[in-house]
């Protein structure tokens, strides 16, 4: 039986190896540079809950970086002030594939009772800035699209596409322009500065209406209903283009932050930011928590801070309705941020290896703890987590990326220790 289960794990790794060796809507250059710049980026979460009446043990899922294009996860830590009884957590598959979602086990909760959870997850990204991008890429037609891209052409309840009102607005800021960059480029200036006195208002006064891109249209919005607004103008030009849930570097502590891929035809996704109006964007500002699906804008939700604005994409899901999160002003009680931890510039075979480790790794680890270890392979999982944080403080603290590299390698050869 003993051999059974070596066997069933060593083909598990294998196929998790075997997976990572198929690239994923990664762009691709004829001349790959001699050196990569590798950034250490880690995004810091206080959830604070709230119960509105007694309840038992309950599930609450929380989107999880995933392992996409430039970036990859490598660990999630939980800081010593979290007071939340968790019973266990999980880092579990979307519905939607490459999304993820950390899954606490909270104990029960008293009515009136607040409870923090105050974690951090680290994650590796390389810097990729679009300077390649095809300035000539023609307008596509759906046949010619990607059968992976499509979803991203529908309307929806918050991405009014096939709305009058969008389909003129992109006629207006097509402006004879046939290629999807000089597009994208009138989009992104568009959709920070339209009524932009309008948006001041709204900030000074705290009062923000619905995100949906037919209202920001009329009237700005934030960052949720810009990306909205951006998606339904690239859509309706048969542009594929979704929204992403982000943490970027603004430098100060926020709900979520909201942004755009939109897609070029044997090119891929690029980045926009819809706070910035800036496009392309490089991948070094900001980690990617979700690349939000259909299902996703037409299941939004209300603001926590600001009571009339609605449309919002979900980051938190709790499966009771006795227990709330918490915000207040991003000051206290629920926030989160990115911060950088460290920049090196590392020759191109030694930082691909280094990421394809860290895939390898962080898949191995998500798999290991979601399973039921016995006491000695729980022993060899908590030591593998233990290299993989002291991989991510030795690069944060020392720059040495060498030395990353060694604890992962560590991390690795401890889980293939797991019966």
């Amino acid at each position: 039986m003993q051999w059974f289960k070596r066997l069933v794990k060593t083909s598990i790794i294998l196929l998790i190896i075997l997976s990572l060796l198929i690239p994923v809507n990664v762009i691709s250059t004829d001349n790959p540079p001699s050196k990569k710049d590798i950034y250490l980026l880690r995004v810091e979460h206080y959830l604070e809950l709230e119960a509105e009446d007694d309840t038992n043990s309950f599930h609450v899922r929380y989107v999880f970086p995933p392992d996409y294009g430039y970036q990859v996860p490598i660990v999630m830590e939980l800081f010593n002030d979290t007071n939340a009884d968790i019973l266990d957590y999980k880092i579990e598959k979307d519905f939607s594939e490459p999304n993820r979602a950390v899954n606490f086990t909270i104990a029960g909760m008293h009515s009136g009772e607040h409870r923090l959870l105050h974690f951090t997850i680290w994650v590796l990204v390389e810097n990729f800035e679009f300077k390649d991008i095809p300035k000539d890429a023609p307008f596509p037609k759906k046949k010619d699209l990607p059968d992976d891209t499509l979803e991203w052409l529908q309307p929806s309840k918050v991405v009014q596409s096939r709305s009058p009102l969008i389909l003129l607005k992109a006629r207006q800021l097509r402006r004879g322009n046939n290629y999807i960059f000089g597009y994208a480029e009138n989009v992104s200036h568009f959709i920070k500065y339209h009524r932009f006195l309008l948006f001041l208002l709204e900030l000074k006064l705290g009062l923000f209406l619905s995100q949906d891109a037919v209202t920001t249209l009329f009237i700005n919005g934030e960052n949720v209903g810009r990306s909205h607004l951006a998606c339904a103008l690239f859509r309706s030009q048969n542009i594929p283009a979704r929204v992403l849930l982000a943490n970027n570097d603004q430098g100060f502590w926020t709900q979520m932050h909201y942004m755009v891929e939109y897609y070029i035809p044997n090119y891929g996704w690029v980045l926009l930011d819809s706070t910035k109006g800036e496009t392309p964007y490089a991948t070094k500002r900001q980690v990617i928590n979700r690349i939000c699906s259909i299902e996703d804008e037409d299941d939004t939700k209300r603001d926590y801070i600001f009571p009339f604005m609605t449309g919002e994409e979900r980051w938190i899901w709790i499966d009771t309705d006795k227990v709330q999160p918490y915000y207040v002003d991003c000051r206290t009680g629920s926030k989160s941020q990115m911060f950088q931890e460290s920049k090196v510039s590392i020759d191109t075979s030694t930082a691909e290896y280094a990421f394809l480790r860290t895939k390898t790794v962080f898949h191995i680890y998500e798999y290991f703890l979601s399973r039921n270890l016995n006491t000695e392979d729980t022993i060899h999982l908590n030591k593998a987590v233990d290299y993989q944080k002291q991989a991510v403080h030795t690069l944060a603290e020392n720059d040495d990326f060498y030395q990353y590299i060694y604890f992962m390698d560590k991390a690795y050869d401890e889980y293939l220790s797991i019966d």
